[in-house]
């Protein structure tokens, strides 16, 4: 039986009698590329998410051009476009409304195109996603590189991580700790490079998500945007992209049940984002595994957390890069993986981590004396959340993972602003905060409201943490006492909505449970009488958006482009 593959997926453009692959050849030498400069040779795309909307990955541009050289010198043809970008700090409501337009962008582009293999350009919160997300779908040979992390800030001192100290000290402002000179001053030290956020926030958790579930080259997730061997990796990935054509190494091959059980096992010993939960759930829809929530929390109990970052630690990624980055980090946690599993490298797990040591054990931790000895993500369920909520409890406080407090009910991202500082607004430390209508469907788009202010009174007495509740999400670089992602949401109805000022609530981590203080007949009550808060738009990608957006316990994906063995759940 022949074993020999088939020829280039890009010869169908250019071997056809049909005019138009005598006018895609005529097109190519319009931009002054003569036939033997692609004819015999794979085709690759570099799938660029740069934008000057998106500061993460302004300096993308730069970075294809070493994708370039090593995909040249690798005999391959690279093939530069753009795709939607998605800049988390300029785009409103949120990136994540938009998160599935660019992953259909990505799949769109590839499978329409005469290309061969791709290599993925991205860094921002969502863009790292949406780029594995479409790479899945149109399942030819890809590899991830990230932009890379920011290098550390500095104000009087100390070390600065976006934006977990940009939200800290935005406290203090409001406490009036600091002042409007001293804020001032703190905005030109807290951002001072390219690539993005050097804390272990969504970006830096979906770039080592990348790379544990084997689509990144080992190392990627950590080195320093500027540094300049984040330019020698994505030179070595432009080579490797043309290998892995030759040997069709395609997503589906790489991102199996195996890989996503060693993702979630790396992102709980990182303490990474709550964020990547649905990340990686749509990233798994896309290639026909359903991965749950509880398989996320029974690893959870079993795996360490070892990665000493803020927002639930000390360090930034710059420190993760000199102590040993992700293959050190997996290293430690190796009797835990499946080490088998292939990678983009076309080798396994197991031969991309070995021999890789850990230079600071103050930052990446021995299992045998972990920060914590579960992981950093826990799921919760209850009948304000049947279906599921999500905590991090590495990054909140130890003494309010078992409360009961009164809930303070906003119904939604407006009124938490036009009330959370009115005086006159009864409230008291032990309260639990509780915002509705900001999910998938309410926000729209589940936006990084989760994260809601202490109020100014309660922070004028010293306290800096509460119990804080939504069906938002939060920031990878916040912190706090904040349960986020409950479903269903409350704008389609879901127990959320039956939350009234003055419930009791009781949140009781170690035991995964969340629940309202009332009857069951009394919240059915509640429910039968509630109405809908659905935004109703009437056109457009929102329209698309409101029909077809899944919840945040199935990744927030639009149900048809989940893998067809997936899309009647």
């Amino acid at each position: 039986m022949s074993t020999e593959l088939p020829p280039n997926r890009s010869r169908e453009w250019f071997d056809t009698p049909e005019l138009y692959g005598w006018l895609r050849r005529a097109a190519f030498k319009a931009e002054g590329f003569s036939e033997s400069s692609y004819e015999g040779k794979p085709i690759i795309g570099i799938c660029n998410t740069w934008s000057e909307l998106t500061h993460c990955n302004s300096h993308l541009r730069d970075l294809a051009q070493s994708v370039k050289i090593g995909v040249w010198q690798a005999g391959g043809f690279p093939m530069e476009f753009p795709v939607m970008s998605l800049g988390e700090y300029n785009m409103k409501p949120t990136t994540m409304l938009y998160r599935n337009l660019l992953s259909m962008d990505v799949e769109e582009s590839i499978t329409a195109n005469p290309l061969d293999g791709v290599v993925l350009l991205g860094g921002c919160d969502k863009t790292t996603p949406a780029l594995l997300m479409g790479a899945a779908s149109a399942d030819i040979p890809a590899i991830l590189v990230t932009g890379g992390p920011q290098l550390k800030g500095n104000w009087k001192g100390e070390e600065l991580g976006s934006c977990t100290d940009c939200r800290r000290y935005e406290v203090e402002l409001r406490a009036g700790t600091i002042d409007e000179d001293d804020w001032a001053e703190l905005q030109s030290c807290i951002v001072r490079s390219n690539g993005h956020c050097m804390t272990m926030g969504t970006a830096s958790t979906m770039g080592t998500m990348g790379e544990a579930l084997g689509m990144s080259l080992p190392g990627n997730a950590a080195i320093p945007a500027v540094d300049s061997r984040r330019k020698q990796h994505a030179e070595e990935a432009g080579r490797q992209i043309v290998k892995n054509v030759s040997s069709d190494l395609t997503p589906s091959r790489i991102m199996d049940e195996k890989a996503f059980d060693n993702a979630i096992k790396c992102l709980h010993a990182i303490g990474g984002s709550t964020n990547a939960i649905v990340h990686l759930t749509a990233i798994a829809g896309r290639v026909g595994i359903d991965l749950s929530l509880e398989r996320f929390d029974e690893l959870s109990k079993t795996t360490p957390f070892l990665l000493n970052l803020k927002p639930s630690g000390q360090y930034l990624m710059e420190d993760f890069y000199y102590a040993g980055g992700v293959p050190a980090l997996m290293g430690r946690i190796e009797s835990i993986l499946d080490l088998d599993n292939i990678t983009v490298t076309g080798r396994t797990l197991g031969e991309n981590i070995a021999g890789h040591l850990v230079h600071n054990e103050d930052i990446i931790r021995p299992m045998s004396n972990p920060l914590d000895p579960e992981g950093g993500l826990a799921v919760l369920y209850g009948n304000i959340a049947p279906t599921g909520a999500v905590i991090k409890p590495t990054a909140a406080s130890p003494d309010l993972m078992v409360h009961k407090g009164k809930a303070i009910v906003f119904e939604d991202h407006d009124d938490l602003g036009n009330r959370i500082d009115d005086p006159d607004l009864e409230v008291s430390p032990d309260d639990i905060l509780v915002m509705k209508n900001s999910g998938p469907i309410g926000g729209p788009g589940i936006p990084e409201w989760g994260f809601l202010p202490i109020p100014k009174k309660i922070l004028a007495t010293g306290v800096r943490d509460m119990v804080r509740l939504s069906d938002a999400r939060m920031s990878g670089t916040a912190f706090g006492t904040v349960v986020v992602h409950v479903t269903p949401e409350s704008a389609g109805g879901g127990p959320l909505s039956a939350i009234r000022d003055g419930d009791m609530i009781e949140l009781d981590v170690p035991n995964r449970k969340l629940n309202l203080l009332v009857t069951d007949e009394e919240l059915a009550e509640r429910l039968n009488a509630h109405k809908n808060r659905a935004p109703d738009f009437k056109r457009g990608y929102k329209w698309l958006h409101a029909q077809h957006i899944l919840q945040a316990d199935k990744g927030c994906d639009f149900d048809f482009l989940r893998a067809e063995s997936l899309q009647s759940d």
